[in-house]
């Protein structure tokens, strides 16, 4: 029996922990068949980024089209579209129907609290992409950003997955691995599934190895869509995955900086 196939639209993380890297290995390590499309090459490490290449959004379709074309992709995740071309470009396959099982992982703001993107791509991600999500997986930064408010409190927190879920994506998960001032010691998701919110809550890792832990979520939830999970269900499953990750590799010594997650624990 073939396993099912995974495609991740999103940048290279040439220190492993993040990104493509990160994407692949979550796949890998859920029997999903992992495919992916590149959206900008970065010199990185676990201390931070020292440059960032984009792709010409025309040769990201490219990359995407020649895997639709040959492989039965049964769900998408974007992380780092780095441009507002290659943004548009991404949500004009979604639009066409070409994106199944689409989880956005809105990539837009460095742990340094450094914007990622241009406003114009910020725009069309509200605009055009998440509309067409049927998973998106913002931080609390990145919520921020969305929805040009703060969130520091669980309730802000709640107010935003449904403010985000109004947008149009069908499940909004609201991440808390930045704590809000009343859930400190714990690492609080917040999902809203068009009707009701629900709250998925881990204990908090003491540990400087936490990078990646976003691109991890979103590709772990994609792996659970791509294996024919209902969604909140690989919403769950993602979020075990990443206590059991974070966890397995809290005592690792790789790189002087934030390090990365044992995706296979």
């Amino acid at each position: 029996m073939n396993p099912p196939v995974a495609l991740t639209i999103a940048g290279s993380d040439s220190g492993g922990g993040a990104g493509i890297q990160a994407d692949l290995k979550t796949f890998a390590a859920h029997g999903v068949f992992g495919t992916s499309a590149i959206t900008a090459l970065t010199a990185q490490n676990t201390v931070g980024v020292r440059g960032v290449h984009a792709v010409p959004a025309d040769f990201v379709v490219a990359q995407v089209e020649a895997v639709l074309e040959d492989l039965p992709v049964a769900a998408t995740k974007t992380g780092m579209l780095a441009t507002a071309e290659i943004v548009h470009a991404v949500a004009k396959l979604a639009a066409a129907g070409r994106l199944p099982r689409l989880v956005v992982d809105p990539v837009m703001v460095a742990s340094s609290g450094d914007r990622l993107l241009e406003p114009e791509a910020e725009r069309l991600y509200v605009a055009e992409l998440l509309p067409r999500a049927a998973v998106v997986t913002p931080n609390l930064i990145e919520a921020e950003v969305l929805l040009q408010g703060s969130i520091g409190t669980l309730a802000e927190q709640r107010e935003a997955a449904v403010a985000l879920g109004a947008l149009g994506p069908s499940v909004v998960v609201v991440k808390g691995g930045h704590a809000v001032r009343d859930a400190s010691s714990e690492a609080v998701d917040v999902v809203w599934d068009g009707t009701t919110i629900h709250e998925l809550r881990a204990p908090r890792v003491d540990t400087p190895n936490n990078h990646g832990t976003g691109c991890t979520f979103a590709s772990a939830v994609a792996a659970g869509l791509a294996k024919g999970l209902p969604t909140m269900a690989a919403v769950e499953s993602a979020k075990a995955y990443v206590l059991r990750a974070v966890t397995a590799g809290a005592s690792w010594s790789l790189g002087s900086g934030h390090g990365p997650l044992d995706h296979f624990a």
